[in-house]
């Protein structure tokens, strides 16, 4: 569980990259760098599009700062592309600029204390 003074806890997941490409995500990735790791429940709410959109669109500012932004949910690899394939205005996503973890398993979410256990997804 992630603890305050303590280093992060690594990881390393599956994810859908900028470029729609499957591809994987892990900490270590990121050595250096500090890392803004945003977790949501379910792609296809209507939860948290409006969020995702805005850090997407301020991606490049968190970058110059020397932060990159990854997100993550427990959906597949496949809901993740269909979302953000999907138009905002048909209540997709629509491409963003960071990576999404597919973290199926809530392994990710676990390690950093954001899993709803109950329901089965992360906060």
């Amino acid at each position: 569980m992630a603890r305050l003074s303590q280093p992060a806890p690594d990881f390393s997941c599956r994810a859908l990259m900028q470029d729609l490409a499957f591809g994987s995500v892990s900490l270590a990735q990121h050595r250096g760098r500090y890392v803004l790791l945003l977790f949501y429940p379910l792609d296809f709410s209507f939860v948290c599009p409006t969020e995702l959109v805005e850090f997407s669109e301020r991606a490049g500012e968190f970058c110059a700062a020397g932060c990159d932004v990854v997100a993550s949910s427990c959906d597949s690899l496949y809901a993740h592309f269909a979302w953000v394939n999907t138009p905002r205005k048909a209540a997709g996503l629509g491409r963003v600029n960071f990576p999404i973890l597919a973290d199926c398993t809530g392994a990710v979410a676990r390690a950093y204390g954001a899993y709803d256990e109950e329901a089965g997804h992360a906060y």
